[in-house]
């Protein structure tokens, strides 16, 4: 299995609405880095993470002029050597931050590999726990109008989301509880409903928000403050409402603070953006430690794998970006639950030549 060759690719896609909120503003572009990776003998893996139209050039330059060196020659099934090998190559300025983006991509693109060899579908091959993942309807919705917010409400429900997130954060927080107020009469009691601040607030703020918050019996409040203010957090949850914290956290040390503070209830790593599925895998035993569930962040088609392997997995957010108009085989969802591809590796066929016109 000793790698031969190592390519990355790098494209500019277009997000049309743009995406907004609180912390961010107008997303307008998303950049996505694919690596591929095949070895001597002709078996072939990929890999990708994201960046939202920054910082994308650095993430490439880490893989090719930094990582490609010291994978190329090197067993690509000793995926866990591999990783600790590029972790330790560049922890000068590594350890979190473009060095896990970059890590993330050649990760995944060594564990498709592997399954791809095995014939097996990448969850069966992580341990195969369930492959009907809870999942719920990820929301850019902040400045929508509450009428656009509703109506797009019922068309997810329309599509078969049994579960969906909103976005809050808005600069008055009464309107946050007017617009919490509307989803919940709308989807009746007992509908999963989740919000997400987006790191908006402050401490104070944040503790605020919980209390006006909390009547509406929420899955839970995302990312209320900034991702590593963890005495923050536990303040938040303090006030008696679930938190899901985690998708810019980028390290396993970073997610060992956020629990061992009290910080959340629903730890949410982001493969894509934590080091890989091997980073994953690793949070979601940790928070299975601290008899806590695992959720995650975006990217679905690969996240619906690593969930339907764990046996602490909770709900998997669909939200890709747009990139299904790019993916040979979108996500299935079936009764209110996402089902995890049956073909070896991830699955994910992208459409290269499609592609190919947003390349950078």
């Amino acid at each position: 299995m000793t790698i031969a060759a190592l390519d990355v690719s790098q494209y500019r896609l277009p997000l049309d609405p743009p995406l907004t909120d609180a912390t961010h503003g107008a997303m307008t572009v998303f950049d996505l880095i694919i690596v591929d990776i095949r070895t001597e003998d002709g078996a072939t893996g990929s890999g990708y993470t994201y960046t939202a139209g920054r910082a994308s050039g650095a993430i490439r330059s880490l893989i090719e002029d930094d990582f490609k060196p010291l994978l190329i020659g090197a067993d690509a099934g000793r995926i866990e050597a591999l990783w600790q090998r590029l972790w330790h190559a560049v922890h000068y300025v590594g350890r979190g931050g473009p060095v896990s983006f970059a890590q993330a991509a050649v990760d995944v693109a060594l564990w498709d590999l592997k399954a791809r060899r095995a014939e097996l579908p990448l969850w069966r091959l992580l341990g195969g726990h369930d492959p009907e993942v809870a999942c719920y309807a990820g929301g850019i919705d902040l400045q929508d109008p509450i009428e656009e917010l509703l109506a797009r409400t019922e068309r997810r429900i329309e599509d078969g989301f049994r579960a969906i997130k909103m976005k809050v954060g808005r600069p008055n927080v009464h309107e946050d509880v007017e617009r919490v107020g509307a989803m919940r009469n709308l989807l009746g009691d007992g509908f999963p409903l989740m919000v997400d601040a987006n790191m908006g607030w402050r401490a104070g703020a944040a503790v605020q928000a919980a209390r006006l918050l909390r009547p509406f019996d929420l899955v839970w409040l995302e990312e209320p403050v900034a991702p590593d203010d963890f005495p923050a957090h536990r303040r938040v949850r303090d006030v008696g409402i679930p938190v899901a914290a985690g998708e810019n956290l980028h390290t396993l040390a970073e997610f060992q603070a956020l629990l061992a503070a009290g910080g959340a209830d629903f730890p949410e790593p982001d493969l894509a953006t934590c080091g890989g599925i091997t980073v994953w895998r690793k949070v979601a035993a940790l928070a299975e430690a601290y008899g806590l569930p695992v959720t995650s962040h975006g990217v679905h088609d690969l996240h619906v794998h690593v969930l339907a392997a764990a046996a602490n997995a909770s709900y998997l957010e669909i939200h890709g970006f747009g990139l299904e108009q790019f993916i040979a085989h979108p996500l299935e969802m079936r009764d209110g639950k996402a089902v995890a591809p049956d073909r070896p590796g991830h699955g994910v066929v992208f459409d290269r030549e499609r592609l190919g016109a947003f390349a950078i």
